[in-house]
């Protein structure tokens, strides 16, 4: 890549702080058409909101993504959540310019193409049956606190604790429960802000994101992201930068999480942050 300091950036994007973002950034610049700009949604594309069912795309994601994703190799949004509902909160079906777009719901598990509006689901593991039967019983238990939610999320049970009168606490009570239950049933627990979720343990953003990488043989990569679940999709960038695929890591920060912006290249305030960096590299590279 030659020496980082002869990347100078255009002035309208941010500088990153580190110079394998700044070569990430300077790669993605160079050849958009090889690059692939993924992003998490929930806190990343999406406002977070007390109900998880409420949560929909900043105003402004899918305007400026139909603006980028025609000169990119792919946009794909790397979530939790299954395809479809993210697909339906996003309002991603059927923009002119987004054919290009992927969503990986359920950590990879499941996919929806833009280009046939179609979704490859494979079945749940069993054990997210068991776990959903059980799951009522052991809060109960545990002496969970009034507020706490459960989500099904089809392939995986999420339990919220951000509606409870002190949601650190009761998350801090029903992890080892919820550990347990899990284990039982051959699950995984995935922390995030004020949720826990029970799923497949083997799938997570990481492996998600280095096989799409590998498929549509990117370039260069810019992840952005905003809670723990994302962790395993910066350590996918970070393999990949040591393999010579340069990448830049967005955190889309928040007071709640602080170990992504620690570890990010580029710290932005949130969705609308999010939402404004990608409309400057749409300028950019509009130019």
């Amino acid at each position: 890549m030659g020496s980082h300091s002869s990347h100078s950036l255009p002035e309208q994007l941010p500088e990153p702080t580190t110079p394998a973002g700044r070569d990430g950034l300077a790669a993605l610049l160079a050849d958009p058409g090889r690059a692939v700009v993924a992003l998490d949604f929930d806190g990343t594309l999406a406002p977070i909101v007390p109900d998880p069912d409420q949560a929909r795309a900043h105003p402004d994601a899918v305007p400026v993504l139909a603006r980028l994703a025609p000169v990119l190799r792919s946009v794909v949004i790397v979530t939790g959540r299954p395809a479809e509902i993210a697909v339906r909160h996003g309002g991603f079906a059927g923009v002119p310019g987004l054919e290009h777009l992927v969503v990986l719901g359920a950590y990879g598990a499941e996919r929806w193409d833009a280009a046939t509006g179609e979704t490859r689901t494979p079945p749940p593991h069993p054990g997210v049956a068991a776990v959903r039967k059980e799951l009522p019983g052991v809060l109960e238990e545990a002496g969970a606190p009034e507020g706490i939610r459960i989500e099904d999320k089809g392939r995986a049970v999420a339990v919220h604790t951000r509606r409870a009168a002190d949601p650190t606490a009761a998350f801090e009570l029903l992890r080892e429960p919820l550990r347990g239950l899990a284990e039982r049933h051959g699950l995984a627990v995935e922390p995030g802000r004020f949720v826990l979720e029970l799923r497949s343990p083997g799938v997570d953003k990481g492996r998600a994101l280095a096989d799409f990488l590998r498929e549509t043989g990117a370039g260069s990569v810019l992840y952005g992201g905003d809670d723990l679940g994302d962790l395993a999709a910066y350590d996918a960038v970070d393999r990949l930068r040591a393999e010579g695929v340069p990448g830049v890591l967005v955190c889309s920060g928040s007071e709640e999480v602080t170990a992504l912006a620690e570890r990010a290249d580029l710290v932005v305030d949130g969705p609308s942050g999010v939402v404004g960096l990608l409309g400057r590299l749409a300028d950019v590279l509009a130019d």
